[in-house]
C-alpha cells in the first residue's frame, strides 16, 4: 500500500509541476502585452536568457529592458496580443522543458482587426526556484519563426528529445 500512496503522490507532484509550468508559460503573454516589466521579468531566473533570433537577453534585467524599449512599447500602444499554445511538458526533477508555438498579432493600422505579425515556436528550459514553494523559472527560453528554415523544426527536435537540461 505505501508504494502505491508514493507513487501515487510522485505523480500527483508531476501533474502539479506540469500544471504550474503551463501558466508561468500563459501568464507572459498578457503580462508583456500590459507592459508589467517586473513580473515579466520575476518569470526569468536571475542569469536566465531568452533568444528570440534577433534579439539575445542574458538575464533578468535584460528581459525587464526588453518590455521598456521603445520597440516593445510601440507594440503595446499599436494594440498586440502574443497568443502561446498549451505547451509540451517534461518534467525531471527540479528541472522541466516545454515547447509551445506562438503567434503575435498586432492590431491592423488601416482598418479594424488584428493581422499576424510572427508565428514561431519555443523551447523553454525551467528549473524549480530556490526555496519551497516559490514555483518555477525560466532558465533559457529560445524562439525561432516559422518561416520554412528548419529552426522552428530543429528547436521542436530538441525539446522532444527528452532531455531537461
Amino acid at each position: 500500500m505505501s508504494d502505491t500512496l508514493d507513487s501515487l503522490a510522485r505523480r500527483l507532484k508531476t501533474l502539479e509541476d506540469e500544471r504550474d509550468i503551463a501558466h508561468l508559460i500563459a501568464s507572459y503573454g498578457p503580462l508583456v502585452d500590459s507592459g508589467d516589466a517586473d513580473a515579466v521579468a520575476a518569470l526569468w531566473a536571475p542569469e536566465g536568457s531568452y533568444d528570440t533570433g534577433d534579439w539575445r537577453m542574458s538575464s533578468r534585467e535584460d528581459v525587464h529592458a526588453m518590455v521598456h524599449s521603445e520597440q516593445h512599447q510601440d507594440l503595446i500602444a499599436r494594440g498586440c496580443c502574443h497568443f502561446f499554445g498549451p505547451p509540451a511538458v517534461t518534467v525531471d526533477g527540479d528541472h522541466a522543458v516545454a515547447v509551445c508555438q506562438s503567434m503575435l498579432l498586432v492590431r491592423r493600422r488601416e482598418a479594424h482587426g488584428f493581422q499576424l505579425a510572427r508565428a514561431g515556436v519555443h523551447l523553454i528550459r525551467l528549473a524549480r526556484a530556490d526555496g519551497a514553494g516559490r514555483g518555477w523559472q525560466i532558465v533559457s527560453r529560445t524562439a525561432r519563426q516559422l518561416d520554412g528554415s528548419g529552426a522552428a523544426a530543429e528547436l521542436v527536435a530538441a525539446a522532444l528529445a527528452g532531455g531537461t537540461r
